[in-house]
């Protein structure tokens, strides 16, 4: 499967020797932004505000698909166990560096295999259950005791991309070295962890709960998951927000942790309402019946700044692309073939029209704020000539694609998935492609189906976890069984040794080159798919909504909210 990274070797253990003087997170401080506050005060909290009785309530794009971390690998449902969890290491407010969280701080080996995390005290989880290292390394044996379905590529998605399972597993063991102090051991080098540690799916949960709900108990119905109880009624975390409900359709409900071991939430509870269409949550926001939702269409920001709003615009972290899959169609094993379609797409009209002031083409599959992104690899040139040109030696003159989309969402590299499909198919057919559309609910049956390599095209994206090549390409293309179907092609093992070689490459110049080398050959040589764009996504609130920190990561933390009356 895949993993991923965030910077040298060396330079993990610096930010290590860094965040060793750290004694308590940043939640402990009080340096969380924050400010405001309605009457109904009852107590300090949200980062020096009042905690209120308030309910906040904001429009999500589409259903969470459950309600366990472990077994997400979508926006949505991070958005609401982002609040109810928390990890080992956190990322800072506004930005992508790594700082303590349920770790006060952390140490390596000086051979990189073994790390060693001291935990925070007197953190309980909302059942009560006390955090400690034993509770750590439940956590660690749990995400490794998965059964053949939690294994399914579809299911433990992040896992099995930053770990993997079985003898070619990163990890090896967690031993509680006293009640205080976790040590992890991997079985090789990589750059990756500990800052994998940050990302949503590695929420620490509380080991009663998982047990008494049968948290691994994951089994397969129809095309999708049953989930076991735990995943849909009882996630348990340490974080300021507990789960109370979800009516399954249109209304997720979180409450304040009045137990919680840091800041206080500033508002009592929060809503997450169910709007797919984007339009409509505009106008609700507009009436006053929700105060914020995510992703308003890029056409709307002036309008909705003059209403009397907050559009926050996040820095670029993202991409947007349209995957090629061979072990679905065939015909896309050849590079021609590859080549012709991505000559006919106008990516320059397309992030003119589509995408948001600040949107850029994308030249390969890893933003330019990244190391290792390549600045001598040339755009692919707008070229529908070229394109039948390519088909006609390949062939396929008469070339017929079977292209999907989403519904029901929208993404931050992809604010209006339709109009997107609506621009590539137009220069498809332009071109003299024949395109068959396929639209499927993100949540019903196009985030599976893409990753199960139903699609031949489709289109989709990334935001970055982490600032880190790994994050990406790893995300994309490793493994026998990706997204883009690379084990059909001839190419495959030679980019599966070249992602491990560069995660595991210590020396961060000599990686940084690696990866470079890797994005030219990516593009230039074997072009499993076509990146697009790059754009800088936005969050809305009402007025009345302060302390909140857009993340470019769009790992939101609504705890720092508060809502003036």
């Amino acid at each position: 499967m895949k993993n991923r990274k965030v910077g040298a070797l060396a330079t993990v253990a610096a930010l290590a020797l860094v965040l060793t003087s750290c004694a308590q997170s940043q939640r402990d401080t009080g340096e969380d932004g924050g400010d405001g506050g309605d009457g109904a005060t009852q107590s300090e909290g949200a980062a020096g505000g009042q905690a209120s009785d308030a309910t906040f309530v904001f429009a999500a794009a589409g259903a969470p698909t459950t309600f366990d971390p472990f077994y997400a690998s979508d926006g949505e449902t991070f958005r609401v166990s982002r609040q109810i969890f928390q990890n080992l290491i956190g990322i800072e407010p506004g930005g992508t560096t790594g700082v303590p969280e349920l770790a006060t701080d952390w140490e390596s080996s000086e051979d990189g295999l073994t790390w060693t995390f001291n935990i925070q005290d007197g953190v309980k989880f909302h059942d009560g259950t006390d955090l400690d290292a034993e509770a750590v390394c439940y956590n660690f044996e749990r995400w490794s005791d998965q059964n053949e379905v939690g294994q399914n590529p579809s299911a433990a998605y992040y896992y099995g991309n930053d770990f993997g399972f079985g003898d070619d597993s990163l990890y090896d063991s967690c031993e509680a070295t006293d009640d205080m102090t976790a040590t992890i051991k991997l079985t090789r080098v990589t750059g990756k962890f500990p800052m994998v540690l940050s990302q949503s799916s590695y929420a620490i949960q509380s080991p009663t709960a998982m047990e008494e709900y049968d948290a691994n108990g994951i089994k397969v119905q129809g095309e999708g998951f049953d989930f076991p109880a735990y995943a849909d009624e009882h996630p348990t975390g340490t974080g300021p927000f507990k789960f109370k409900s979800y009516d399954g359709t249109s209304n997720v409900i979180i409450e304040r942790n009045d137990d919680y071991w840091g800041e206080p939430a500033g508002v009592q509870e929060i809503i997450f309402r169910i709007i797919s269409d984007e339009t409509a949550r505009r106008q609700e926001l507009e009436a006053g019946t929700i105060q914020g939702y995510d992703l308003p269409n890029p056409v709307d920001w002036a309008a909705l700044e003059d209403g009397g709003n907050q559009v926050l615009i996040r820095d670029p972290f993202n991409i947007l692309y349209l995957a090629l899959n061979p072990v679905a169609d065939p015909q896309l094993e050849d590079l021609k073939v590859r080549q012709a379609l991505y000559h006919a797409i106008n990516r320059d009209e397309l992030v003119k029209s589509q995408l948001p002031d600040g949107a850029s083409v994308a030249t390969q599959f890893i933003p330019k704020t990244v190391e290792g992104w390549n600045a001598d690899i040339a755009a692919y040139d707008y070229d529908p000539e070229k394109t039948k040109s390519l088909l006609e030696e390949a062939g396929k003159s008469d070339l017929e694609i079977e292209l999907w989309y989403p519904t029901e969402v929208t993404r931050p590299y992809m604010p209006n998935p339709q109009a997107i499909y609506d621009a590539v198919k137009s220069d498809w057919e332009a071109a003299g492609i024949t395109v068959n559309p396929v639209s499927k609910p993100w949540a019903g049956g196009y985030i599976d189906g893409t990753q199960q390599s139903k699609a031949p095209a489709f289109f989709l994206g990334w935001t970055g976890d982490l600032n880190s090549a790994d994050n990406f390409l790893c995300a994309f293309f490793c493994g026998d069984d990706n997204q883009f179907g690379t084990s059909a092609e001839p190419f495959h093992q030679e980019l599966q040794d070249a992602l491990r070689a560069a995660d595991a490459e210590p020396d961060e110049a000599k990686r940084t080159a690696m990866y470079e080398d890797l994005n030219a050959k990516i593009m230039e040589d074997w072009l499993p798919g076509l990146p697009l764009s790059h754009s800088p996504p936005a969050i809305v609130v009402a007025e009345n909504v302060k302390g909140l920190v857009a993340s470019p990561l769009t790992a939101e933390d609504f705890s720092t909210v508060t809502i003036e009356e």
